[in-house]
């Protein structure tokens, strides 16, 4: 069994030697048994096989950390967070009652909350003004503990619009135009625009479109021109069809639903899976408890997946009554849609490291990628729940201040 672990969260030039009975390495079908070990220099993975292969000399900076039967496998992504919601009954009231130095406080404790819970590596869908780069520079210099962070900067909205409390109300092409020019300046990793209402914002409605085809276009063009991704929020089926049209990237909770319950496109459908879209349902605690119409929507969900759409696991952390502990409930619920356990890891995984444009970087244990590696009491593969038994957690060869038992 592992010992308890505790490292200075700035460390650098470091050097682990992982071991475990098994180690998922994140690509389809391939476990190591019986003994598998990770070799981590500084920021990076450089070996990874079974022990018995491992023949490489280790110097006495090395620290050799055995966790016996637990399953090591690669950091967790969660695709959809709000770090400046706090989870609460009305994050909103909370949002618009902070400071912005109050907001930056919840927003690295809400960090913090992501990476004890096994992700590490989050993509921030939206945050007021630009504290999602604050947050993000913080954990790149390693003076706060949290996941490495893809950020939006504020989401481009209406005036009024769905969430408009955060900045970037725009209303016409020119306005959209500048604003996705802004957020590339100002350092935005990708783009977030709320092409439909929300839930969460009195006198929005989810299932009307804020902005025109002509405004949706103008904003995938410049983002895509400007070699940014772009994420769009779309529950109602109208913007839903928008976004698709407008060859956007990630479709965020892609709900299918009206005024009067929903409305599933079955052409829509499959143009999303034929222009290989990802989708994050944003499926998460409150599914189990709050969600209504449950049934119809993982009814539309598995149409869905039938086709061969590509899900990415997101949970909408921060929105009301998901706080950002609770990643695994979301995976839970895709297994109760009819996910295999596999097909789960691999959606909060490889799969979200994809959907992120991260498959290069992270989302598998592979020599050269960057070492985002957790170890979980049990085996994900035989009970997804497994995955609440977070033993230790590493992020970019590093590992956190707080303890870790393993």
């Amino acid at each position: 069994m592992a010992r308890v672990v505790s490292g200075y969260f700035g460390a650098t030039n470091m050097k682990y030697l992982l071991k475990a009975d098994s180690v998922l390495t994140g690509k389809r079908g391939e476990v190591i048994r019986d003994g598998g070990a990770v070799l981590v220099e500084d920021e990076k993975i450089v070996w990874i096989g079974a022990q018995a292969q491992f023949d490489q000399p280790l110097d006495s900076g090395t620290e050799v950390i055995d966790f016996g039967v637990m399953t090591l496998m690669p950091g967790m992504i969660d695709c959809h967070v709000h770090l400046g919601f706090d989870g609460s009954a009305d994050p909103v009231a909370h949002m618009k009652q902070s400071s912005d130095v109050q907001l930056l406080v919840t927003m690295l404790y809400n960090a913090r909350l992501l990476l004890k819970s096994g992700v590490t590596t989050a993509r921030e869908m939206g945050a007021r003004g630009y504290l999602d780069l604050v947050v993000k520079e913080a954990v790149l210099a390693g003076t706060a503990p949290g996941p490495n962070l893809i950020v939006c900067n504020r989401p481009i909205t209406t005036t009024g619009g769905h969430c408009w409390f955060m900045g970037c109300e725009c209303d016409d092409v020119t306005q959209v135009r500048r604003a996705v020019r802004e957020h590339a300046k100002a350092g935005a990793d990708f783009m977030k625009i709320m092409l439909t209402g929300g839930f969460m914002t009195k006198g929005s409605a989810p299932w009307y479109t804020q902005f025109d085809q002509y405004e949706m276009d103008a904003v995938a063009y410049e983002a895509h021109r400007l070699d940014k991704k772009i994420a769009v929020h779309a529950h109602g089926t109208p913007g839903i069809i928008s976004a698709t049209k407008a060859g956007v990237d990630t479709i965020e909770h892609c709900s299918w639903v009206t005024s009067s319950g929903f409305e599933y496109d079955q052409e829509c459908a499959e143009k999303i899976v034929a222009q290989g879209i990802h989708v994050c349902l944003t499926t998460n605690i409150a599914w189990s408890t709050r969600i209504t119409q449950r049934e119809e929507r993982f009814h539309n969900i598995r149409r869905m997946r039938e086709l061969g759409m590509t899900f990415i696991a997101g949970t909408d952390a921060g929105i009301n009554f998901v706080p950002h502990d609770k990643y695994v409930a979301g995976l839970e619920t895709l297994r109760d849609i009819g996910l295999t356990n596999e097909e789960i890891i691999e959606s909060a995984t490889i799969v979200a490291a994809e959907g992120c444009g991260l498959e290069k970087v992270t989302g598998s244990l592979t020599t050269g990628k960057r070492a985002d590696i957790i170890a979980i009491k049990g085996d994900p593969l035989a009970d997804i729940s497994a995955l609440w038994n977070v033993g230790w957690v590493m992020r970019a060869g590093t590992v956190p201040d707080f303890a870790m038992v393993g």
